[in-house]
C-alpha cells in the first residue's frame, strides 16, 4: 500500500485490461505527499520539547535582553573554577533558554558555550550543576536540527546515556529528555544514540515506582525512538521496546496511552515485516478497544495504527477484523470530527481492498451506506477515501456483493465525482464504474442509471480528458456501453453491391418512388 501517488495512480489505471487483482497494489500506504506533509505539520511539535518551568521565582521577571557584554561574562564564569560561580553562571545560561520566548540558542553556541557545558555533565560530586547543565542542553538539542547537532557534535550524547544511572532522579528525567530531542532530530540521530546503548537504560525506567511526569517523558522517547521509516529503527530495536509498549498500553494516564499508541502507529507504517512483528506481541486485542476510547486523541492514535495494520496483507488483514474492529466504525464513521470520518473510511478502503470474506464483514457489519454518504457530502479528502473504497470493492468483491452495493445507491454520488479536477479520483471512480459494468448481469440497467444521474455526459466529457488513462477507459466505457442505438441505425442502411443498394424484401417503396 505503500506507493507513490502516481504510481499508485498508474497502476490502477491499467486494471480496466486485466479484471485480475493484486491486493498489495490496491492497499494504500501513506506515502502521498499531501498527506505526509499534513501529518508532519500536526505531529511536528511533539519531535522535541522546550524545558520551560510554568514558574520559576529566581527568574527575573522583566526578562532583559542579553547583551554580548552580558553574554560573554556568562560563559566567562561558566568556566571558573569556583563551583559557587560556575553554578550561577550555567544556571544563567539555563534561563535564557527557558525564559525567553525566542531563546538566543544561536548566541550561545557561537559563544562557546558548548564544550563548557558539556564539560559540567560529568560533575558526580555536583548534582545541581549537572542538572542545569543537562536543562539548558537539552533546550538548545530542541531547537532547529543544526542547534541539536551542535550538541552531538560537542561529545554530549554518551555523557547524556551516563547520566541515565545517576542516583539523582531530576538528573536522570533531564538526561532522558534530552535524549528524546536529540533522537527526535531524526533518523540519523536516532540510530546514534541508539547504537551507543540507549534502549535498555530508557525501558529500565518503566516500572510502579517510576513518578507519572518522569514516565511520560520515558513514553514520549519511546515514541521518537519508534518515529521515521527512511530507515526505520532496527529490528532489535523494535523487538526491544514492543514488550514495554504492550506494557504502557494498560496505563490509565491519557498522555502515556496516547504516546504508546503513536509509537505503535509508527512502527505499523513500516511494512508488512514491522506490521508482523506488532501482531506477534500480541498487542492488536489491546489496540482495538481503544478505537472506542472516550479520548480523541487515543481513538485518533488507535485508528492510524489499526489502520496501518490492515494496510497490510489479508492475513495480517484479519487479525484485526477478528478482534471484532468492524463494531467500533458505525461511531467512527459518524464521528464530529472530521478527520475521524476520513481515517475511518481510509481503514475501510484497505478493507474493502481485500478477500471476499473481508468485503462481507464490511457489509454485514452494515458500514457500506455510511461509506456512501461520505461518498456525497461535502468534505473532499473524505469523498475521496470513499471512492477508493467502492472501486476496491468493485474488484475485490464477487458480482452479489457489487450488485447489493448498487442497490444501496452508490451509482450517482460516485458519477459525481467524475466532474472532479483530482485526477486520480476521477480515474478511481471511472474504474469502478466500469467494473460494476463488467460485472453486471444486465450492464444495460446500470446504464440506464448512470444516465439518468447525469453520468453519461461526464464519461463522455473524459474522452477529452488530458490523462491518457482517462481518455482511454472512459472511450472504452462509451463504446461497450453506450453505443447500442448507434449500431442500430447502421444496419438500417441498404447495403451496396455491384448491381447498387439493395433493399431489404420488406421495405416499402412510395408508389410514386423516393424523392430526394
Amino acid at each position: 500500500m505503500e506507493q507513490e501517488a502516481t504510481d499508485n495512480l498508474k497502476g490502477r489505471g491499467h486494471l480496466f485490461k486485466n479484471k485480475g487483482k493484486d491486493p498489495d497494489e490496491m492497499r494504500r500506504r501513506r506515502t502521498e505527499v499531501t498527506v505526509e506533509l499534513r501529518k508532519s505539520k500536526r505531529e511536528e511539535h511533539m519531535l522535541k520539547r522546550r524545558n520551560v518551568p510554568a514558574q520559576d521565582s529566581t527568574d527575573s521577571e522583566d526578562s532583559e535582553r542579553t547583551t554580548p557584554q552580558s553574554l560573554q561574562s556568562i560563559v566567562a564564569n561558566a568556566a571558573s573554577p569556583e563551583p559557587s560561580v560556575q553554578f550561577s553562571a550555567v544556571q544563567a545560561a539555563r534561563k535564557l533558554l527557558s525564559s525567553d520566548r525566542n531563546p538566543p540558542i544561536d548566541d550561545l553556541i557561537a559563544s562557546g558555550i558548548l564544550p563548557i557545558l558539556v564539560g559540567c555533565l560529568i560533575k558526580d560530586d555536583f548534582s545541581s550543576l549537572q542538572f542545569e547543565a543537562a536543562w539548558a542542553l537539552t533546550n538548545i538539542a530542541s531547537g532547529t536540527s543544526a542547534q541539536t547537532k551542535a550538541v552531538v557534535q560537542a561529545g554530549a550524547v554518551p555523557l547524556f546515556l551516563r547520566l541515565l544511572h545517576s542516583t539523582h532522579s531530576n538528573v536522570c528525567e533531564q538526561a532522558v529528555w534530552a535524549l528524546g530531542n536529540i533522537i527526535g532530530d531524526g533518523p540519523q540521530c536516532r540510530d546514534y544514540v541508539i547504537s551507543l546503548g540507549a534502549v535498555k537504560p530508557l525501558l529500565n525506567f518503566i516500572n510502579p515506582k517510576i513518578p507519572l511526569t518522569f514516565l511520560r517523558n520515558v513514553a514520549w522517547v519511546i515514541v521518537n525512538l519508534c518515529r521515521n521509516k527512511e530507515p526505520p529503527p532496527p529490528i532489535r530495536t523494535i523487538e526491544e521496546i514492543l514488550p514495554a509498549l504492550c506494557y504502557l498500553i494498560h496505563h490509565t494516564d491519557v498522555n502515556i496511552l496516547v504516546d504508546t499508541v503513536w509509537a505503535l502507529s509508527y512502527l505499523t507504517d513500516g511494512g508488512n515485516d514491522q506490521i508482523q512483528l506488532v501482531i506477534d506481541a500480541n498487542v492488536v486485542p489491546l489496540l482495538v478497544p481503544l478505537l472506542s476510547h472516550p479520548d480523541v486523541k487515543v481513538q485518533t492514535a488507535a485508528l492510524r495504527a489499526v489502520g496501518n495494520i490492515v494496510t497490510g496483507s489479508d492475513e495480517q488483514t484479519q487479525t484485526v477484523l477478528s478482534c471484532d474492529a468492524l463494531s467500533h466504525f458505525p461511531s467512527l464513521l459518524t464521528h464530529p470530527k472530521e478527520k475521524i470520518n476520513k481515517e475511518a473510511v481510509w481503514f475501510l478502503s484497505n478493507v474493502t481492498a481485500g478477500n471476499q470474506q473481508q468485503v462481507q464483514a464490511v457489509i454485514d457489519a452494515n458500514l457500506i451506506p455510511l461509506v456512501i454518504h461520505h461518498l456525497s457530502r461535502g468534505e473532499f479528502q473524505t469523498q475521496k477515501e470513499a471512492a477508493w473504497a467502492i472501486s476496491n470493492l468493485t474488484i475485490s468483491g464477487k458480482k452479489e456483493q457489487v450488485m447489493f452495493v448498487v442497490t444501496l445507491g452508490v451509482i450517482p454520488p460516485f458519477c459525481d465525482l467524475l466532474s472532479v479536477k483530482d485526477t486520480q479520483v476521477v480515474n478511481v471512480v471511472l474504474d469502478g464504474i466500469n467494473n460494476i459494468l463488467k460485472i453486471a448481469d444486465e450492464p444495460e440497467t446500470i446504464a440506464q442509471m448512470i444516465e439518468e444521474c447525469g453520468g453519461l455526459d461526464k464519461v463522455e466529457a473524459l474522452q477529452n480528458h488530458e490523462n491518457e488513462d482517462i481518455y482511454k477507459l472512459a472511450y472504452l466505457i462509451i463504446d461497450h456501453y453506450f453505443s447500442g442505438d448507434e449500431d442500430e441505425e447502421v444496419t438500417i442502411a441498404p447495403e451496396a453491391s455491384s448491381e447498387g443498394y439493395q433493399f431489404d424484401s420488406n421495405t416499402q417503396i412510395p408508389q410514386d418512388g423516393f424523392k430526394f
